[in-house]
């Protein structure tokens, strides 16, 4: 019984996930068809907005802040199967999106507006954003990412398998592509409103600190060797070598 339930409820998970991330690409790329995006309904700049907003965005940071770090999981899977543990993160993924989504104030003013060509190349640059993010999944396994492998590997009665380092696909060229093509995305669009503006900026800004601080930090416990030499190799958002070589932790440990 456990079996079923816990894979119906990744199940759930996952498909809450595929509503959830359709309904972010249609709000953010402000498709009409929608009952709210946004720039739906804008309102003068005022602090009470930007506040609610900063607050909705910081909800989301720490939400992922915490749930995906090592030690939180560590005692989470105390208290929930280890199986749901991604399933579970996923969810709370979604309704907090979801919530965003739904509480948002949209913002008036106008930062830029593109027109003719521009305007197509930015919406292209949009939607690119977004299939560099879903090709970035799938190169690291989509279905094990959004919980979904884990789940159907213990209703089969399958014991969960480590994963090696490798860099397959887009990451043999960034460290990170699944968060370049949210900054493609964030930024790629013919019409820039305050609203938006605050949303991507503080969105980039907390990619920025997260990959560097928590991310990247956590891959170098796990992975001390391999991941150094490949912050070496490979850039964090740009396909170009790092500037600053950084010495193998395992070897730095040493000195």
């Amino acid at each position: 019984m456990r079996r079923v339930l816990c894979f119906g409820y990744g199940v759930f998970a996952y498909l809450c996930f595929l509503v959830i991330f359709a309904y972010a690409g249609g709000f953010l790329g402000n498709i009409g068809l929608l009952p709210k995006t946004i720039d739906t309904n804008p309102q003068p700049l005022g602090l009470a907005a930007v506040l609610v907003n900063l607050g909705l965005l910081t909800l989301f940071a720490l939400q992922h802040a915490v749930m995906a770090r090592p030690a939180f999981k560590r005692r989470w899977t105390k208290i929930i199967p280890a199986e749901i543990e991604r399933s579970t993160f996923v969810l709370a993924t979604c309704i907090v999106l979801g919530l965003l989504f739904w509480q948002w104030r949209a913002i008036e003013g106008v930062v830029w507006q593109a027109s003719g060509a521009l305007a197509v190349a930015l919406e292209i640059g949009y939607f690119l954003g977004l299939g560099i993010v879903f090709v970035a999944t799938i190169n690291i396994d989509h279905f094990a990412l959004f919980g979904l492998r884990q789940v159907t590997d213990a209703f089969r009665g399958r014991s969960p398998k480590d994963i090696p380092f490798h860099k397959p696909g887009l990451y043999r060229f960034v460290r990170h592509p699944i968060m370049v093509g949210f900054l493609i995305a964030f930024w790629c669009v013919p019409s820039m409103s305050v609203g938006h503006l605050l949303f991507s900026a503080t969105a980039s800004a907390y990619i920025f600190v997260a990959v560097h601080f928590l991310e990247e930090r956590d891959l170098l416990k796990v992975f001390p060797t391999e991941y150094s030499a490949y912050m070496n190799e490979v850039g964090s958002f740009l396909p170009m070598k790092p500037l600053l070589a950084r010495a193998p932790v395992a070897e730095a440990a040493a000195r």
